[in-house]
């Protein structure tokens, strides 16, 4: 992880500059406000700012749902109601802008979740660092024959060091070149803008990512999931536990209703009541399609 002079800075002033403040907050993300979490060989997510806690979920539930809500017993017990009910808008109540410094492949996958407010480091007006993001070798690997978007196994011996020397040397060759667009040397240098088209989509970005609890959830449960692609799962499993953190009831409930859960199609459910009565159900007779079939031996055998 790389951080400027100027980021260590502001984060130790931050840090040495505690505020007193009327508003609820929450001892897990106090804990975790402005230390940098590192992620991938450069990268590092940390938290700038938050807004709410597990009680302001349940506050925005009882004004919006009224007195019925109390006749769950405790908090835990309303948010696990919300979360199973798929009720979204109590978890809109929270919100928390990161600071996260990334890949520009993997920015523009993080980027499809527009449910955010996002403000990136611009290459228009300032140079980017010479970073770049290079596998370590237990994630490299080869395509996938089954999956088209995916990975298979990894490479070894002189492949995987072939596609290493590679992506270094087209990285260092293209920022090279980049400087040398830029620079001046008594003449005029090229536009910032137009030299940096000219970067491999591995160089290090930064943006601002302000979220609301809800929307962010929805990140984590595609994100985190074994299926997303390693790198930006990286990042979604270190915001997963900073989550933990500063909501532990709600994300405990996202953890068993939504990461550890299974949503039942109407034919799987008919499927599941026809087993119970002891009929064998093939996929040919289940109205299944053989994709949808497969997903679900998959998780019921």
């Amino acid at each position: 992880m790389t951080l400027t002079p100027e980021q260590q800075a502001e984060i130790e002033a931050s840090r040495a500059a505690p505020r007193p403040t009327l508003r609820p907050v929450s001892p897990g993300m106090e804990a975790r406000l402005y230390t940098a979490h590192p992620v991938l060989d450069h990268g590092f997510v940390r938290v700038i700012d938050y807004m709410g806690d597990d009680s302001a979920i349940v506050q925005a539930a009882r004004v919006s749902y009224g007195a019925g809500t109390k006749k769950v017993s405790d908090d835990a017990g309303l948010i696990r109601y919300l979360m199973r009910h798929w009720h979204s808008t109590p978890f809109e109540m929270c919100e928390v802008k990161f600071h996260v410094k990334l890949p520009v492949f993997v920015a523009r996958q993080w980027i499809r979740h527009r449910t955010a407010n996002v403000n990136e480091y611009s290459a228009r007006y300032s140079i980017l660092e010479r970073e770049f993001y290079t596998p370590s070798p237990e994630h490299l690997a080869a395509q996938s024959s089954v999956n088209h978007q995916g990975r298979g196994a990894v490479l070894e011996g002189a492949e995987a060091a072939r596609v290493l020397d590679l992506l270094r040397e087209d990285a260092t060759r293209a920022y090279d070149h980049y400087e040398a667009m830029l620079s001046t040397d008594g003449q005029q240098g090229l536009a910032r803008e137009l030299a940096r088209m000219n970067l491999p989509a591995s160089v290090y970005t930064q943006w601002y990512w302000k979220c609301d609890l809800h929307n962010l959830f929805h990140f984590l449960r595609l994100r985190a999931d074994a299926h997303a692609q390693w790198e930006i799962r990286a990042y979604a499993e270190v915001m997963g536990q900073i989550v933990a953190d500063w909501v532990p009831a709600a994300h405990a409930a996202f953890e068993d209703y939504r990461l550890g859960g299974v949503q039942l199609s109407a034919k799987g459910v008919e499927v599941i009541r026809r087993r119970l009565r002891g009929e064998a159900v093939t996929q040919e007779t289940s109205g299944m399609s053989k994709g949808e079939w497969r997903e679900f031996e998959g998780v019921w055998g």
